[in-house]
Parts: C-alpha cells; sequence; structure tokens
C-alpha cells in the first residue's frame, strides 16, 4: 500500500453482486446475496474464500502470514477457481466415455457476468479468453507463476496476499501499518475487527464439530470448501487454540478424516461440487 495513504481514508465500495450467500450451489446465479444496507456493518459483510482462508493464517497483531507457509501461497489460488465454481462461473467438463479423472477434465466457462470481486473478476476473464480450455492444475499453476510456459506468465497473479488484504481493509476487517524489519519498512494489516475473525474461527470450529456431518455430501458445500481449502492451506489447525480438550480430540480426528478422503468417490456424489474435489486433488499431492 502507498505511504501516503491512510487507513481511514478508505472508500468502502458497494457492489449489489460482491457478496455470495453462504447456502447450497444449485446452479444459478440467483444464489448470490446482495449487500442491501449501505451502513451495513463492515464486520457482518460476507467474506470471498480466498479471504477467509488468508484470515485464518494471518497473525492478528502483526499484521502478516507465515514466511515458512508455502502452502498458502497455492492454496488461495485454489479458492479462486472454488469461489468461481460456487458462484457459478466455471465448471469441470463432463467426465465422457473414457471416464476422465478429475485433474485431466478441463475447466469451462458457464457465465461470463462479472462477481463484482476484482480478484475473481481477474481469474474469470483468464479463463474465459484461454482456447483451448485448461485443466485445474494448470490453472492454478499459471495464476501462482509457478509455470515455465513463458507464455502463460501474463496470468500470474503478483502480490495476491497484499492485494487480499487491502480488499480486507476495504471491507473494515484489517487495518494498515509500517513495521520496521531491520534496515527496511514493511506495510502490515494488522486485524481491526476483531469479531469478524472470530466469526470466522467460531464458524470453522462448528463445521469440524456441531455442524459435522459424516457423509459430506450433505454439508453446506461452502462450509466444506473452506474447511477443505484451510487444510490444503495449513492454516484449519490455527481454529484450535480455544477449544476444550474433547472438542480439540474430536476436531483433530474430522481434519484427518478430511486429509485421507477418497476424492474421487466423493466428486462423484450426487449434487457434488466437481471443481472443488479437483483442486484438493491438485492441492494434495
Amino acid at each position: 500500500m502507498e505511504e501516503n495513504e491512510k487507513s481511514e481514508n478508505i472508500v468502502h465500495r458497494r457492489n449489489v453482486q460482491r457478496f455470495f450467500s453462504g447456502g447450497d450451489f444449485s446452479g444459478s446465479e440467483d444464489n448470490l446475496a446482495t449487500e442491501e444496507d449501505q451502513g451495513e456493518d463492515n464486520s457482518k459483510r460476507k467474506l470471498t474464500l480466498m479471504e477467509e482462508v488468508f484470515l485464518l493464517g494471518l497473525k492478528d497483531k502483526e499484521g502478516y502470514t507465515s514466511f515458512w507457509n508455502g502452502s498458502l501461497c497455492f492454496g488461495l489460488r485454489g479458492c479462486i477457481l472454488v469461489e468461481l465454481g460456487i458462484r457459478g462461473r466455471i465448471k469441470l467438463e463432463e467426465e465422457g466415455v473414457k471416464k476422465k479423472s478429475l485433474l485431466r477434465r478441463k475447466v469451462l466457462i458457464t457465465s461470463s457476468t462479472p462477481t463484482g470481486e476484482c480478484l475473481l473478476d481477474e481469474a474469470l476473464k483468464h479463463i474465459r479468453e484461454t482456447q483451448p480450455p485448461e485443466n485445474v492444475g494448470s490453472w492454478i499453476t499459471y495464476l501462482s507463476g509457478d509455470s515455465w510456459n513463458l507464455l502463460k506468465r501474463r496470468y500470474h497473479m503478483r502480490h495476491l496476499r497484499e492485494r487480499i488484504a487491502k480488499g480486507l481493509v476495504e471491507k473494515g476487517v484489517l487495518s494498515t501499518e509500517k513495521m520496521n524489519f531491520f534496515i527496511f519498512d514493511v506495510t502490515t494489516h494488522p486485524v481491526l475487527d476483531s469479531d469478524a475473525k472470530l466469526q470466522l474461527v467460531k464458524k470453522v470450529q462448528e463445521a469440524l464439530l456441531s455442524r459435522w456431518n459424516s457423509d459430506l455430501s450433505r454439508m453446506d458445500k461452502r462450509q466444506l470448501s473452506l474447511l477443505l481449502l484451510s487444510q490444503v492451506s495449513e492454516v484449519l489447525e490455527n481454529t484450535f487454540d480455544s477449544l476444550n480438550n474433547d472438542d480439540f480430540v474430536n476436531a483433530s480426528k474430522r481434519v484427518t478424516d478430511l486429509a485421507n478422503l477418497d476424492l474421487v468417490n466423493e466428486a462423484a456424489k450426487d449434487n457434488s461440487l466437481d471443481i472443488m474435489w479437483a483442486v484438493i486433488d491438485y492441492l494434495s499431492r
């Protein structure tokens, strides 16, 4: 963020298609929620999956994510694809007669309607303009800048964590500060709205405990996506600190269950979100 930019001068943008309602996805854009009250409390505003996963990995007071967590880089790109899938913008091609595996199936556009979130719309534009279509693994590689193909370097979403943090500043969740690291200053984003972070942690804990269903196909797709993406991004266990001993044991067991899922079997279930399982399959390897 520029040095002369003050956090109190941030303008909170209003977009009627910006925030996603957390219900099950049915393939219709009518599932998108609208922000009806411009003066709505920022802590109650809906966050995208990438913002939630980033927030779970953020050190509250320090305002930055772990330097040692390399999984978060790829996990955030996976969040973008899953969110676009939940919002009905993209899907995987059909298995076909040859029963293509999840990672061989191509990502197809189902709607080019902008989401109102600049990062999601940037990725959607890249996917729409790319012919022939690419698979999930290729897109995560391109968006993370990990590809050796120089022609695909333009797909690299640079400074993604900083851009996500700026979005959370605009939503009133984070603040902006300067921290001195030895001989240079670094922009950090400590948590401003602690209630928003607590509500997110509580939501994850409830998904693992009181709202848990051993038949994952019966769980809310967005809630399940948050659990899976947090796990592969190595930030899920950051929500365990406030649990009592029994809940900690139960939550840990269910995280282990998530890590040992038969992804092909889960993707084959009715009403499954194929692109979510493809993303988790790729990021788990």
